[in-house]
């Protein structure tokens, strides 16, 4: 099925019927053509007791001319397939990052999502930008400040070399999809944070200089 890129549905009894030596049995009930070679493949509910039957996902690992090169690592393809029906129907075709390895396919209601987080549920929140500021221990700093849109509450902070660095970012905004983030480039650092979520990153200052912190993900229009 790899080699002739296909899906196949077929009749677990009657295979069982077949191996007996029953050549009138009916093995194979219907094939579908996915692109390209199927590597991996998984059910709806397949994962859980309560397997439906309703819907197979074909991750494939070649796309060959499907999409443009955008360089050597080319997209690859997953496929939705409704496998409920006598004949099997592509429902959805998409790009996926290549060597599509594991997906799951789960029922929506039993997705219960959080949209915007809880500011109590984090013990170093920095609940108010005026509790920003860079607090220091020794050679342990710590940064603390807030992000609304579109701006950090803190325009600058200073720390010395050889520092240790921890920085505490928290998003007020209560907006949901309002997400911010903190990156600093030449240190390897890029983070999000959901509204109403803290996060926090450590580091050792040890490249004198100055360094842009700035925020990756888009909020406004004075971002």
């Amino acid at each position: 099925l790899f080699v002739d890129s296909q899906i196949v549905k077929w009749n677990v009894e009657a295979a069982i019927k077949s191996f007996k030596g029953d050549k009138n049995a009916k093995v194979v009930l219907d094939r579908i053509d996915v692109h390209y070679q199927p590597g991996h493949g998984f059910t709806s509910m397949g994962e859980t007791k309560e397997s439906d039957g309703r819907y197979f996902i074909s991750d494939n690992k070649f796309s060959k001319d499907r999409f443009l090169p955008v360089g050597p690592l080319h997209a690859e393809t997953a496929q939705l397939i409704d496998i409920s029906g006598d004949k099997m129907k592509l429902v959805a075709d998409h790009s996926v990052y290549s060597e599509p390895h594991d997906s799951i396919i789960v029922r929506r209601d039993i997705i219960k999502t959080r949209q915007i987080y809880n500011l109590d549920d984090y013990p170093h929140a920095v609940k108010d930008a005026k509790e920003s500021g860079v607090f220091r221990n020794g050679k342990k700093v710590t940064v603390k400040l807030t992000s609304q849109a579109p701006a950090f509450s803190l325009r600058e902070f200073k720390v010395k070399k050889g520092d240790e660095v921890t920085i505490i970012l928290t998003n007020l905004d209560k907006v949901e999809d309002l997400t911010h983030a903190m990156a600093i480039p030449k240190y390897d650092i890029n983070f999000i944070v959901n509204p109403q979520e803290t996060q926090s990153v450590t580091f050792v200052a040890d490249k004198p200089g100055v360094y842009w912190c700035y925020c990756t993900n888009f909020c406004h229009a004075l971002h």
